[in-house]
């Protein structure tokens, strides 16, 4: 088979997005739209990338550092020409060159192997991803023979009147033999209504040289949806957090309101856990079951929930590690802190964590009771089986078994009013 290769294309400008910034390294969900691309190719099983960059190229090149190679596109003269760029790095090389969009962040790794699996087993030396649109308006066309297979791809502004009535489109993602794609590329002229050198075209010229080429219908159209504008950056957002929330729900959790609950890639959360709407859920939390989690509460990342925890209303955790049976009910902040298990923490209460220069931690035992409005001044630990009085401010480590209470004694000055 020989190896496949990836190569992302990232030189555009995105004039409709109005931004100083290269498009692609706008974020969804905390992932820039090319990290999320690169991500997906790596666990497709595609190690060996090259991203070409052009406009704003330097801050592709900071996103992503050195785990891509990078080609560079000074002129932008077509999606054909982009792939140009690329071709050094193929030249010798055999086997599959996957091709894909640095906008286009929502497609599957699942699906990008489909593409590869099918053009080695039916030996095609191009393979395309294709989706079938009621309203094709703006895409090109897949035009097929009478067999089914690809003959070409036809934008639209080139497009006949029959031709725009094909409902097949092309999806932009492309599985191509190497070393004939090299040689395609390099009779591709700019003969089109755009004035551009089309990468489309070049499967018309395999089909011209009797090499066989095919398509798979991607499953999922959200899948091949670009970002083009701001607009469309929030609705992909809104496709990821469904998709997000439902592969939850299939693993045994509860979301009240997924249209209100934001819960970001690579978090766990076990079986019958409840999360209440408003809450958003950071990447690499990991959270246990039979939770309740909410509502309006934020879990941020760095953080490690164990079975049966409650975290309430309003509450923010951020590097915290929350022992089995603990609570922590509502309006408190606890960051860079661990709490041990059945531990019950007040309204109110928070870690004062950070003295201007660096992060300091908290620990509190098991079985500790806060009350409400408390302040840990960290780095404080607080023992086992401990009461921490209500308004209380704590400097100084608390032992186990230890009532600590640390506030002014109440003084009234009578008549201070009466002037």
């Amino acid at each position: 088979m020989g190896e496949v290769i990836g190569v992302i294309l990232a030189a555009g400008k995105g004039t409709r997005m109005k931004t100083k910034k290269s498009k692609v390294v706008h974020k969804i969900y905390g992932k820039e739209l090319i990290t999320r691309v690169v991500n997906t190719v790596f666990k497709a099983g595609i190690n060996d990338v090259i991203t070409v960059v052009g406009h704003k190229r330097e801050e592709v090149e900071a996103v992503l550092g050195d785990r891509v190679k990078y080609a560079y596109q000074d002129e932008l003269l077509g999606t054909g020409h982009t792939v140009m760029q690329a071709v050094p790095y193929l030249k010798g090389k055999k086997g599959k060159v996957v091709i894909l969009y640095g906008d286009v962040p929502l497609i599957r790794p699942e699906t990008i192997k489909k593409l590869i699996d099918k053009s080695i087993a039916d030996r095609e030396y191009a393979t395309i991803l294709t989706a079938i649109y009621d309203n094709p308006t703006g895409y090109g066309r897949v035009v097929r023979d009478i067999g089914g297979n690809v003959k070409a791809i036809v934008e639209e502004k080139d497009a006949t009147e029959d031709q725009k009535e094909i409902m097949e489109i092309n999806a932009g993602a492309y599985c191509f033999d190497i070393e004939e794609l090299i040689l395609a590329l390099e009779k591709l002229t700019p003969n089109n209504a755009q004035g551009e050198y089309y990468l489309t075209d070049v499967i018309k010229i395999m089909n011209e040289k009797g090499l066989k080429t095919g398509a798979i219908i991607v499953e999922d159209n959200t899948e091949i949806l670009g970002v083009n504008d701001r607009a469309q950056l929030e609705m992909l957002t809104r496709i990821l957090r469904i998709r997000i929330n439902q592969k939850h729900m299939e693993n045994g959790v509860t979301i009240e309101d997924v249209n209100t609950t934001y819960i970001y890639d690579d978090v766990e959360i076990g079986m019958d856990t409840v999360i209440h709407p408003n809450t958003t859920i950071k990447s690499g939390v990991v959270i246990g079951e039979n939770c309740e989690i909410g509502p309006n509460s934020y879990i941020r990342e760095g953080c490690t929930i164990s079975d049966n925890v409650k975290i309430g209303s309003f509450v923010e955790l951020k590097k915290a590690t929350i022992g089995e049976g603990t609570k922590v009910p509502h309006l408190s902040y606890m960051g860079d802190c661990e709490i041990g298990s059945k531990t019950n923490i007040g309204c109110g209460t928070i870690t004062c964590n950070y003295d201007g220069f660096k992060k300091s931690k908290t620990i509190i035992g098991d079985n500790a009771f806060v009350g409400s409005n408390v302040n840990f001044i960290a780095p404080v630990k607080v023992g086992n089986n401990t009461t921490i009085a209500a308004g209380s401010t704590i400097t100084e480590d608390v032992p186990n078994d230890a009532l600590s209470i640390a506030r002014e004694r109440q003084i009234n000055k009578e008549n201070w009013n009466k002037n």
